[in-house]
């Protein structure tokens, strides 16, 4: 299966996009710092499963243009109606990751029209306890070294943000990500820090599920949001981490489709 490329224009400037597959249209928002080739583990596989899938460059991440200024995560999820629009679908199913799911619940809350089914793939919904944990991790612009270290600590500090990790080849695509973007990297996770996800939880009105893994860091949060929303559908893979999509892509599929497809 290739996977096709395309930009599109959208609020602060280009957006690119990958897209696999001829189906059910399927949106999918990344995690921080990231770009959409997060899921180039798993397009193969919802093309097989009867999608087309795209998968967006946040505004500011991977090959998409930065805003001038941060926008928090009611600005990125505007950038999605352009990216709708030239896909030609008045509406799609949208999964976001982390970041993404922040993104996918303020787009959900607010254009609800704009969203068939949305799954949110750990959710940000944090404790004190857990902000806490999260302000321990440097969220600045990364300053080049002379002698190179702020390359290992890049790569260190994902390494503490990963207990249990298995996928060496997620792990650099992850600092890859972050060292291609050094002045900005962090705009996402102050922007996911900073969402009201209680308030967007709470108004989303389309068929949502809850989606996490036992072993990933918002495993906890997204229980919690699952409470505040006890409608919402809710799955768990066993195991893994926040790479859990490179780790585990068959049976994070087969969940994605099983609910999707209803």
């Amino acid at each position: 299966m290739t996977t096709r490329r395309a930009y599109v224009d959208g609020p602060y400037g280009q957006l690119h996009l990958r897209i696999a597959g001829d189906g059910t249209p399927l949106l999918l928002l990344h995690q921080s710092p990231l770009s959409g080739d997060q899921f180039s583990a798993v397009l193969p596989l919802l093309a097989e499963a009867g999608f087309c899938t795209v998968a967006m460059d946040t505004p500011g991440f991977g090959q998409s243009d930065r805003p001038a200024d941060p926008v928090g995560i009611a600005g990125y999820a505007d950038a999605v109606p352009a990216v709708l629009a030239a896909m030609g679908w008045d509406k799609a199913h949208v999964l976001g990751h982390h970041t993404g799911a922040s993104i996918a619940a303020s787009l959900a809350a607010r254009r609800p029209a704009l969203v068939d089914r949305l799954i949110l793939n750990g959710v940000a919904l944090l404790s004190n306890e857990e902000r806490a944990h999260f302000a321990q991790f440097r969220f600045a612009p990364l300053e080049p070294q002379a002698d190179g270290s702020h390359l290992l600590a890049a790569w260190n500090q994902r390494l503490a943000a990963s207990p249990g990790w298995t996928e060496l080849e997620a792990m650099h695509r992850y600092v890859t990500a972050l060292l291609a973007n050094p002045t900005h990297y962090f705009w996402g996770f102050e922007a996911a820090f900073a969402h009201d996800m209680a308030a967007d939880l709470k108004a989303i009105t389309v068929p949502t599920m809850i989606f996490s893994n036992t072993g990933e860091d918002l495993y906890a949060a997204s229980q919690r949001a699952h409470a505040l929303r006890p409608d919402f559908a809710f799955d768990a893979l066993d195991g893994g981490t926040h790479d859990i999509i490179d780790e585990q892509p068959e049976a994070w599929v087969a969940a994605v489709a099983a609910f999707l497809h209803g």
